[in-house]
């Protein structure tokens, strides 16, 4: 009976650490090269535009944002063509723990800590398009989570000086010279190597490999 105990124990954790935010899961692969910039540059509004985050563990989840230092997007025509974005990685904020402020204090300490994004020695990320095409779904489409996807999206993604290539659905819209854009994907921090506390058998302590991203961008 305590085998069983402990195998049922062990599924309930497992299978609770997989219950990130249904959402899109990126292609990720090795960087590619990044094309000249083609097109009218439009700056990113940096008050406006915000990247949130969901990190998932057997005991719960937190929630919490990072935003961005510059970027910008490029258009040809009326059609994206590439772009690129700078996090701030010192700005992550956590956005559950308001109630607690040492609790607060204490995870955001981690997590820009060097088990994590080690923020003292890369206080960037960077994202940098490599490839855009539009997304024609259809009528029985389900492959794509993501409500009113408009297009594919390809690019480098820089943390810790590691470099991989995803790709991810996103709703972009343009109207009066303003750009906005949308994505809910998840991703393997392990890809980045932030490997820290990722091995399944650390059971309650385990912290789940995969984070949500969900980024929204708007343009001045």
């Amino acid at each position: 009976m305590h085998i069983i105990a402990r195998l049922l124990f062990l599924s309930l954790i497992i299978g609770a650490c997989q219950q990130v935010p249904k959402a899109d899961k990126a292609e990720v692969t090795e960087a590619q090269s990044v094309k000249p910039e083609d097109g009218h540059g439009h700056h990113l509004d940096t008050t406006a535009s915000i990247l949130y985050w969901v990190g998932t563990k057997p005991t719960g989840e937190h929630k919490g944002s990072f935003r961005f230092t510059e970027g910008q997007l490029f258009t040809k025509d009326s059609t994206l063509t590439g772009g690129q974005f700078t996090i701030n990685i010192n700005s992550l904020a956590n956005l559950d723990l308001a109630a607690t402020p040492d609790n607060k204090r204490k995870l955001e300490d981690e997590l820009r800590g060097e088990n994590f994004f080690d923020a003292a020695n890369f206080p960037t990320a960077k994202f940098e398009i490599t490839e855009v095409s539009t997304y024609h779904p259809s009528k029985d489409d389900k492959e794509v989570l993501l409500k009113d996807a408009t297009h594919m999206i390809k690019g480098n993604l820089t943390m810790k000086n590691v470099t991989k290539n995803i790709t991810f659905p996103a709703k972009i819209v343009m109207r009066k010279g303003e750009i906005k854009a949308e994505a809910n994907f998840n991703i393997d921090r392990t890809q980045w190597g932030m490997t820290y506390r990722a091995d399944k058998s650390l059971q309650d302590k385990l912290i789940n490999s995969i984070v949500n991203i969900h980024f929204e961008i708007v343009t001045k």
